[in-house]
């Protein structure tokens, strides 16, 4: 498969689906929830997560409908912390267009977070499963820890790459494991393959936020949606930032990264990306980014061959190779 579109192809249906219980289950009584609903809804996305998660379902054989609800209450999960997310770091632009805090005010967003938060754990319990019910509560709970730890990195300059990937294991990757656990569990698959699927989601998931941690430095802001150095502006030490700090040999641009993580702003942007470029920071962090793709095309082994299988492998393959 050679492009994403052929991805989708394979459960095109499925993602029908997924929109149609996602718009229906975002109405609510409340007019200001439906209205910052729909401003969510047509901010589009990629709808990776879900995409995950009916790929997964389909290559474990799954024939059933359960897993277009598990699809759209991962994405609701995704949503509101998002939502959660641009109030905390006083985002005004996501995927191109105004965040919802800046259209609808903060107050009004983090309430509409935790509604869309409550509706997805609504969905959770009509599947009936104990199980799923304990992968998800446990990663909204990892989720949330890792909110406040990179709350605790945000103006750190001393901040290891170990505690970063921390962060990034919380706040995006264990949502795209719990995923591919979940379709597995509605599946019932077995034990090995709802473990494979888990691992296969957690190293996506990493490799993923890794590149987007590469193109926060090299990436047309209109095809990312957000702006270039958005993370250095909010203080936050990432991958190639800490990498540059390390390397870097002049100890003035040094000083300078180190001033930029503790007071945030894009002052010396121009001298921070020469020297992320120039140290290697940039392959450093797409090499280990790679390193987790292959990881998550080792855990596909425990699944039988089919298209969907491979769909999951390309995934693999575009979350490393993607320039947006």
């Amino acid at each position: 498969m050679n492009s994403l579109a052929q991805v989708r192809d394979l459960v095109r249906p499925d993602l029908g689906a997924v929109d149609a219980v996602i718009r229906a289950s975002m109405k609510s009584s409340v007019d200001l929830v439906d209205q910052i609903a729909e401003h969510i809804i047509s901010g589009g996305g990629k709808r990776m997560r879900p995409l995950i998660v009916l790929l997964a379902a389909r290559a474990c054989g799954y024939r059933g409908s359960g897993h277009i609800d598990a699809a759209a209450f991962i994405e609701f999960i995704h949503t509101a912390t998002l939502l959660h997310d641009d109030v905390v770091d006083g985002s005004s632009r996501r995927r191109g267009r105004a965040t919802a805090n800046a259209v609808f005010g903060n107050q009004a967003s983090v309430l509409v977070g935790d509604f869309v938060y409550s509706r997805a754990f609504q969905m959770m319990a009509a599947i009936g499963s104990q199980r799923v019910m304990e992968i998800m509560s446990e990663a909204t709970n990892v989720i949330a820890e890792g909110e406040v730890l990179q709350l605790m990195n945000a103006g750190d300059p001393d901040t290891t790459q170990q505690r970063y990937l921390e962060v990034v294991y919380r706040k995006t990757a264990k949502l795209f494991e719990a995923g591919a656990e979940v379709a597995a569990v509605i599946a019932s698959a077995s034990p090995s393959q709802q473990r494979a699927l888990g691992d296969y989601g957690r190293h996506l998931g990493t490799a993923y936020q890794l590149i987007d941690d590469v193109l926060d430095y090299r990436s047309n802001p209109e095809e990312l949606g957000k702006n270039l150095g958005d993370d250095l502006a909010e203080g936050k030490p990432t991958l190639p930032l800490i990498q540059a700090l390390k390397r870097a040999p002049d100890a003035n641009v040094r000083a300078v990264i180190r001033g930029a993580i503790e007071n945030g702003g894009l002052e010396h942007l121009e001298v921070i990306v020469a020297a992320i470029e120039s140290t290697g920071a940039l392959e450093y962090t797409r090499a280990l980014a790679q390193d987790e793709a292959d990881k998550a095309l080792t855990a596909l082994h425990a699944l039988p061959e089919s298209p969907h299988k491979q769909g999951l492998a390309a995934l693999a393959r575009f979350a490393v190779e993607r320039s947006s």
